[in-house]
């Protein structure tokens, strides 16, 4: 489903953006973008290393994971 655009013009649709950290900020850019989505899908695929998909992403996106998240059952 492709979104809206019609109204992009609307500054304040945009009024959020200004309490954003710059973490935050660039995590709305960084989610929109096709490559890095496709990248962290493949996270979740049986067939790649993770340890490799995960220094790839690292290099090419600057982000850094210094430890895993709890499991949600902990």
């Amino acid at each position: 489903m492709t979104p809206d655009a019609s109204q992009w013009r609307i500054s304040t649709h945009y009024d959020h953006l200004n309490d954003l950290t710059a973490s935050d900020l660039a995590w709305e850019w960084l989610r929109r973008n096709d490559d890095y989505d496709h990248d962290f899908e493949a996270l979740g695929r049986t067939d790649v290393d993770p340890q490799l998909l995960t220094e790839k992403i690292r290099d090419q996106w600057g982000l850094r994971f210094p430890c895993r998240s709890p499991h949600p059952s902990a």
